[in-house]
């Protein structure tokens, strides 16, 4: 597969898009094999006991499955979550960024499937791994 969209068209474009998340979420790698994202992990993202809470890591792996897709199949917003299964398997290092590495693993005309495995920054222990499916809109006219 080839990338139609690098990191930084692809980060303008999520911010054009997603203007709510902005400043939430950097693009460390992009390439055709793999993207690696960051969470800016900070007090917004914490829940009871000072760990990561699940909703962030669920974001973080939505949005990474998301910018995966984009990169491969151009600017598409309105592509969207049909699938999600997660397992949190480790309690995130707290006061550091969580990256995400996304893989997809099949990319249609319909469906892409993303593949991401989720770190907290400088351990090589995933905390979490998801499975991600995008429905991409038929092309139009």
């Amino acid at each position: 597969m080839e990338l139609k969209i690098g990191a930084e068209e692809m980060a303008e474009f999520l911010h054009e898009v997603f203007p709510q998340v902005r400043g939430m979420f950097g693009i460390d790698r992009l390439d055709e094999t793999i993207l690696i994202m960051r969470l800016h992990s900070d007090e917004r993202h914490l829940r009871p006991g000072g760990t990561v809470s699940g909703p962030a890591m669920f974001s973080l792996a939505d949005v990474a499955a998301y910018v995966a897709t984009m990169c491969f199949i151009g600017k598409e917003a309105l592509a969207v979550t049909t699938h999600c299964s997660i397992d949190f398997m480790r309690k995130p290092e707290a006061g550091k960024d969580l990256l995400a590495e996304a893989k997809v693993l099949k990319l249609g005309k319909a469906l892409s499937v993303t593949d991401v495995l989720l770190f907290s920054e400088g351990s090589d222990k995933p905390v979490a791994h998801a499975s991600l499916t995008y429905s991409i809109p038929p092309a139009r006219g």
